[in-house]
């Protein structure tokens, strides 16, 4: 069953186009990566399908069309996660949380015994519940990332939009936190689309993968069928050395080829 679809969608900025025609189908439960060099349109994608950006075209939400839905109701469904959010440093966690509750809850009222019991939950799943009552300044950039992915998660959305959720990480909090969507993904049947800038973890996470550039979908398919040594080449003007880990994970390791490139051109 397909949770998402992107027919034709295509959007423009000041008569500039930064998605042009695409199209995606993304089964429910699986594991969507967006890969492609800086300014490709991964985050409008990510934007689109949250109801941020305007678009032409057709997005579905398991076979609901995007432009008929309310908002309330689209935020329901879809749980976005920006890459660069806005977390103010005097906020508490559980409050900070809570905020994921937005979208059940009335205009004119305030969370409820349910509301309380989710972010109460969600909190102890990614190991929050110490940090309720400490502000979100005070966290290092781990627990910050995982509050930020709690907010998300409170939401009880069917679909994660995750845009570059590593960015600010290092290595091994960057694996914590992809381990830890994967178990979400797998435990809540959750349909993930992440837009991501580090291909060796994009080589190990998600199930499928989608080469954008220049608004377009170029290439489309397994670790091993899109991060190939040529394909990386043509669209990043990279020279790497792919390497098939045991299980089918790919990794992509950069060459000094490409710094030598570089001086000839």
């Amino acid at each position: 069953m397909s949770a998402l679809d992107l027919r034709d969608v295509s959007v423009s900025y000041n008569g500039t186009r930064a998605i042009d025609g695409l199209r995606l189908s993304v089964r429910k439960g699986t594991w969507l990566g967006l890969v492609g060099p800086n300014g490709a349109g991964k985050t409008t994608i990510l934007r689109s399908i949250a109801g941020l950006a305007p678009f032409e075209g057709v997005i579905t939400l398991e076979g609901a069309s995007l432009s008929s839905l309310p908002r309330r109701s689209v935020a329901r469904a879809i749980a976005y996660v920006p890459q660069r959010p806005v977390i103010p440093p005097g906020v508490t966690v559980a409050d900070y949380v809570m905020l994921g509750r937005t979208p059940h809850i009335s205009y004119l009222g305030s969370e409820g015994r349910r509301d309380r019991g989710v972010v109460a939950a969600v909190m102890d799943r990614l190991e929050l519940a110490a940090f309720a009552s400490r502000a979100l300044g005070s966290l290092s950039g781990g627990e910050v990332q995982r509050a930020v992915l709690a907010r998300a998660l409170s939401q009880e959305a069917s679909i994660l939009l995750l845009d570059e959720p590593t960015s600010a990480l290092d290595v091994g909090r960057a694996q914590e936190v992809l381990e830890l969507v994967d178990d979400l993904r797998k435990e809540d049947d959750l349909t993930v689309v992440s837009a991501m800038h580090d291909l060796i973890l994009a080589g190990h996470f998600p199930e499928r993968l989608v080469m954008v550039d220049r608004g377009r979908a170029v290439v489309s398919g397994s670790a091993a069928e899109v991060l190939t040594a040529p394909i990386i080449r043509r669209f990043y003007r990279a020279s790497v050395r792919v390497v098939e880990e045991p299980g089918g994970a790919i990794s992509v390791i950069p060459t000094r080829e490409a710094a030598s490139a570089r001086e000839r051109v």
